[in-house]
């Protein structure tokens, strides 16, 4: 699959964009996981272009994680397109994605994000401004809901004659998460509006699904039977970022354990997914959270690089149906050393192993 010039090969598996998830460090273990490209936090485009020095931080890069895309937010064509500068000046980023599916009050609430469903116009406005400043120097994208509501019956989804109108602005892809800003992230994600808008013959820009993509079935599916040209991966990363090991590249690899990457090895002595290899990876992922704070020299770095694992531990499908874990759980959530999370993951080890 081709974004302008990007090639990401046949049928790739992308991690989605999320607020306080993908940063760097998730960024990095998820591409070597498999990931064909991750992408950023959001960042707020009135924050970059006051040089908030928070949201500065969020364009932080590395060459090994490339390709990465980062993804802005904001309801001002001007303000957007001038961020859309500043990303490319300080990250030389793959890939620039506009943000119009977050539906969180503070954002859509406020008419950025999925409110712009609310208003398709300033949305393609938006868009064409990004693309005339920067779209002649990277590949610019959207990421999107079907629609602020569900239609009446028998209705299109708003997104079926918008996805239209955006590539006519000059995108390069078009990210669909399968729900309305009305759902929130509940419900079942619908994924036939996407298969519809894969289906148009007037879009000839790739279109990605996204939304309960949590399996290597789940998967498949999005590719065989709704056709689109990539798949993205969000909450079902969390605690669980060898997702993107365990889906197989290929239909002859499917049903089986596929070599360990070399960009993996080292991380654990035990068998390439396996629950113990699994449960190195979390280590790992800690512990790569806490030097990657350390290296941008902020006080206290092995407490905060904690907390950023922390939601992932909580979370980690690892721990599910291990007998009283809710206490093991609440003792993760409160470790504020290395050494104090470590024991207590080695305690859920022999659980942990003897789990298929």
């Amino acid at each position: 699959m081709l974004i302008g010039k990007l090639d990401l090969g046949p049928s790739p598996v992308l991690l989605a964009p999320m607020e306080d998830v993908t940063d760097i460090g998730f960024r990095l273990l998820c591409r070597r996981m498999g990931a064909a490209m991750v992408y950023s936090e959001f960042v707020a485009a009135d924050a970059l272009v006051r040089m908030v020095n928070k949201s500065l931080q969020k364009l932080r890069v590395c060459q090994e994680e490339r390709p990465v895309a980062i993804q802005i937010y904001g309801r001002d064509a001007g303000s957007v397109a001038e961020a859309a500068e500043i990303v490319l000046a300080e990250a030389a980023p793959d890939v620039i994605d506009l943000n119009f599916g977050c539906p969180v009050k503070r954002v859509a609430g406020k008419g950025a994000g999925a409110g712009l469903l609310q208003q398709p116009d300033l949305m393609c406005r938006i868009t064409r401004a990004v693309v005339e400043r920067v779209g002649n120097r990277v590949p610019v994208t959207v990421k999107t809901r079907l629609d602020w509501t569900a239609p009446a019956a028998g209705q299109p989804y708003l997104i079926e004659t918008l996805a239209e109108r955006l590539q006519d602005q000059g995108i390069s892809a078009l990210t669909l998460h399968g729900r309305t800003r009305a759902q929130m992230y509940t419900g079942q994600a619908c994924w036939e509006p996407i298969a519809r808008v894969r289906q148009n013959p007037r879009i000839h820009i790739p279109v990605v699904g996204n939304g309960d993509i949590d399996s290597a079935e789940a998967c498949r599916t999005a590719f065989e039977r709704y056709g689109v040209d990539a798949v993205m991966i969000g909450r079902a990363t969390f605690g669980r970022p060898w997702i993107f090991a365990e889906i197989p590249r290929d239909d002859a690899s499917a049903g089986q354990i596929p070599p360990c990457p070399k960009a993996l090895q080292g991380i654990s002595p035990h068998p390439f997914l396996s629950p113990d290899w699994k449960l190195d990876v979390l280590k790992f992922q800690a512990t790569e959270s806490i030097r990657l704070v350390d290296r941008q020299g902020k006080d206290n770095a092995e407490y905060r690089g904690i907390l950023h694992v922390r939601r992932h531990l909580a979370a980690s499908p690892l721990f599910k149906g291990l007998p009283n874990f809710r206490q093991t759980r609440i003792a993760m959530l409160r470790a504020e050393s290395l050494d104090e999370l470590f024991h207590i993951l080695e305690e859920c080890r022999p659980l942990v192993s003897t789990q298929a």
